[in-house]
């Protein structure tokens, strides 16, 4: 098992990174945030230092590219949640 960590993504700003983080952690890939220091203190989510990289070990990469190239083409969906969440809720 690889521990290597390779970068599989790049976006602006902690908000997305973590819920990029949080679709990979619940499909069982962990995954690590990186991004520079200053823009993490203060917040900035634009320019160099509002890139977030997202990272996985490196025998998780491919696993986690597909999965995110699924969420980059909108072909994520829980209509499981929605119908069972909703559904329950209207009753």
């Amino acid at each position: 098992m690889s521990h290597k960590l390779v970068l599989v993504y790049t976006t602006t700003g902690q908000m997305p990174a973590h819920i990029i983080k949080g679709l990979l952690e619940a499909n069982g890939i962990p995954a690590v945030l990186s991004q520079e220091s200053a823009g993490a203190t203060y917040g900035l989510t634009v320019g160099a230092l509002g890139l977030v990289d997202i990272l996985v070990t490196e025998d998780r990469r491919a696993e986690a590219e597909a999965l995110l190239a699924e969420m980059t083409r909108g072909e994520l969906e829980s209509s499981n949640f929605q119908d069972s969440t909703f559904n329950d809720l209207e009753s």
